[in-house]
């Protein structure tokens, strides 16, 4: 039973005089040691139906165990094969460590807090919680740029591409890491605050208000980590594109005048056309990851520039898409890369779904493998 059902735990935070429309609301479940960082943008909806704790706590249950389970194993399996221990792998394996680390902190209170249908914790939970959030959000997202940009220096400028060592591998996953910190712990210190927001159940950045510093943090913070990205990563893949295209049309031509119908058996080529496979699949990623944080974005932008669009229940799909993001990767990962596979075949073959295939496309490298092999 949580607070909605039990007249006794409601009376004990209702608060009549705090309330500007004297109804009961959403918000009359809050503890009073937490209405302070409740916007009074909240006290005009009314409780959300308990179907929707119950179908979030549905939800987070099922990405938590997928995305604590997967993720484990990517680190685990990476970690422990020579072969996949390369400078580009670094980064996956801190995407790994990130979504991993996103759902073990985060599921446990969300499921706590949909029992309780309020934030149960203290006032310095819910900056932690505001925190981890944010902390492991930006390093999904700037590990997804180096990803990204590894790809790019592979593909597109192939010979002439600077190769990546585990020096610079390291020294950019601590600038994510570096930078992460910067932005999360901003909050902290009065530049925008994390409060309990929507439903209730989680605390983020609080876009409800009007102070300048607030709105300056939120905008920046919005450019550095959702719209530079998206560019960037546009502009990218938009070359990758187009590599990939100009190397499929030579190819053919060559093969034509061979008298051949493809080229294909040729050790170059098939390096070539793993990092063409590889591509789509960051390719393939990296829109996921965007379907996943786009609705945060949106949320920010509207409580900003457009509060009457912001519901409860509208508060909620930043956080299901999002926490969704961090089950797609070793999803991705574990079906699309040969040698990750090839490694799952040995040392889980109880989750593995290895092909004839796939050993043969991992006897041809792929396209991390092949950055290391033109170093």
């Amino acid at each position: 039973m949580g607070y909605w059902d039990d007249p006794s735990k409601m009376a004990g935070n209702t608060l009549p005089s705090t309330n500007p429309y004297g109804n009961y609301t959403v918000v009359d479940t809050v503890p009073h040691h937490l209405l302070h960082l409740v916007d009074v943008h909240w006290y005009q909806f009314p409780p959300m139906n308990p179907l929707w704790y119950n179908l979030i706590a549905v939800w987070m249950v099922v990405m938590g165990l997928l995305a604590v389970g997967g993720n484990f194993v990517v680190i685990w399996v990476f970690m422990n094969t020579k072969s996949l221990r390369t400078p580009a792998n670094m980064y996956v394996v801190n995407l790994a460590f990130s979504d991993f680390g996103m759902m073990l902190t985060m599921c446990p209170p969300i499921l706590v807090n949909c029992y309780y249908q309020t934030w149960a914790f203290s006032d310095m939970a819910c900056q932690i919680y505001g925190l981890l959030g944010s902390s492991f959000g930006t390093i999904s997202i700037w590990t997804m740029i180096f990803i990204t940009l590894d790809r790019y220096n592979v593909i597109v400028k192939g010979l002439s591409a600077t190769p990546l060592t585990s020096k610079a591998a390291l020294l950019r996953i601590f600038f994510v890491w570096a930078q992460t910190f910067f932005w999360g712990l901003l909050p902290l210190f009065g530049f925008c605050r994390y409060v309990p927001e929507g439903n209730m159940t989680a605390c983020g950045t609080d876009y409800l208000t009007e102070e300048l510093w607030s709105h300056l943090y939120l905008y920046f913070y919005a450019f550095d980590c959702y719209i530079f990205p998206l560019f960037l990563i546009i502009y990218c893949y938009g070359y990758i594109m187009k590599a990939v295209a100009t190397h499929e049309r030579q190819m053919r031509e060559q093969a034509k005048k061979m008298g051949v119908k493809s080229l294909r058996n040729d050790p170059e080529s098939k390096k070539t056309s793993n990092e063409c496979r590889l591509a789509k699949v960051a390719l393939t990623t990296v829109s996921l990851w965007f379907i996943a944080w786009t609705p945060y974005f949106v949320i920010n932008m509207a409580g900003l520039l457009y509060k009457p669009m912001v519901t409860p229940l509208f508060s909620i799909w930043g956080s299901v898409f999002a926490k969704a993001n961090a089950v797609y990767n070793p999803i991705i990962y574990a079906i699309s890369h040969p040698k990750y596979r090839a490694a799952m075949e040995k040392k889980l073959p109880c989750l593995s779904c290895a092909t004839d295939r796939d050993e043969d496309a991992s006897s041809t490298g792929d396209a991390t493998t092949v950055a290391d092999e033109k170093a």
